[in-house]
């Protein structure tokens, strides 16, 4: 999640614990906290683009680094409330804190590795976008007047808000599967197994992907108190013997395309415009296509030992956010209701299981 939603969710998770100290102090040290396992971003090389993505959400994420992590926490914030905590107060809060951090994360389609050291897997739930202001702002608002008003209930309702939203949100992201299942056996691709991710900023459009003869579908789901669809995007999964036919599998290239297969669960794809630019097809702006929003560019004429070139895509043009806010909103006319006999036979082939 973006840094100000772990802040106040530290923030009010640690006001939410009773404590005989004031909560605009308990606040910011679990603010604090919950920002601070972010901090495995200066994990970086000069030479090698893809070690930020090796570190991002490892070790300072994990479950066993909590207490650690917060006693580094409190390390640092003690000198500065020391006449009015002790050590171990300023530890328990900050264990509190840096505990929803991981957590959190864990709940969004960029993976968090929880169970680091004994498994290398990226954990997602999925059930909330990276940046969700429905989310966020509650939360800001319950933190702010739990520390003014020194109220630990305000600070609990904050984290009822919390938890419900992201329980709905799971509610959500079963609806918007349950829709890409109906719609992939409408197309005769049945017993695939479909994933849903949140869309931009929202729990209410969702981008669907599934796997079918070696092609990944991309389609939108709206859903309201109706569903939605939007049929979108195809294309075929990455092969490097058929699309990089140079690459040597010594390479250091074929290394980091390794990585980056790791660190995107596979969902790979060359983009449309680029033959050598590889995507994660997981995250575009519009939850109907398949233009990535990051990936990696090979080259056939580097030497054994360079790195890939990695590249974001952070700009986006005034018209594709009009389209995303049409979407969002329902006003797209390209937006179809899903017929009830397609979820009647959603329902039929939901034991083909769900990856998120």
């Amino acid at each position: 999640m973006d840094p100000l939603s772990q802040a106040v969710l530290g923030s009010v998770a640690s006001q939410s614990v009773r404590n005989k100290t004031s909560l605009i102090r308990v606040g910011t040290i679990g603010a604090l906290a919950g920002m601070a396992p972010d901090l495995d971003v200066l994990i970086q090389s000069a030479t090698d683009p893809l070690l930020s993505l090796e570190y991002h959400r490892q070790f300072t994420h994990s479950l066993i680094f909590i207490p650690l992590g917060a006693a580094l926490c409190a390390l640092a914030f003690w000198p500065f409330v020391r006449r009015h905590m002790s050590y171990q107060q300023v530890w328990l809060v900050a264990l509190v804190g840096y505990a929803t951090h991981g957590l959190l994360d864990a709940c969004t389609t960029y993976g968090t590795m929880l169970l680091w050291p004994f498994s290398d897997a990226r954990i997602a739930w999925s059930n909330i976008s990276v940046v969700d202001p429905l989310f966020t702002l509650p939360l800001l608002a319950a933190a702010v007047l739990a520390g003014v008003n020194q109220s630990i209930l305000t600070a609990r309702l904050g984290m009822v808000w919390g938890l419900m939203y992201l329980a709905f949100g799971l509610v959500q992201q079963d609806r918007a599967t349950t829709a890409g299942e109906a719609l992939a056996a409408s197309r005769g691709h049945d017993l695939v197994v479909v994933s849903s991710k949140p869309s931009f900023g929202n729990i209410l459009l969702w981008k669907v992907i599934y796997e079918h003869d070696d092609r990944y579908y991309v389609d939108a789901v709206r859903v309201a108190t109706g569903i939605q669809l939007l049929e979108g995007d195809n294309v075929a999964r990455l092969h490097i013997e058929t699309h990089f036919p140079w690459l040597d599998a010594r390479s250091q290239q074929a290394r980091d395309l390794e990585r980056f297969r790791w660190f995107s669960r596979d969902y790979l794809a060359l983009d449309e415009d680029d033959s050598q630019f590889v995507v994660d097809m997981r995250y575009s702006l519009l939850p109907n296509e398949i233009k990535g929003l990051w990936g990696i560019r090979l080259d056939a004429t580097l030497s054994q030992d360079q790195h890939v070139e990695w590249t974001a895509r952070r700009g986006a043009g005034a018209e594709r956010f009009d389209e995303l806010f049409g979407l969002l909103a329902g006003h797209d006319e390209r937006l179809v209701e899903l017929p009830q006999a397609l979820r009647h036979d959603a329902a039929n082939i939901r034991p083909s299981g769900v990856s998120n």
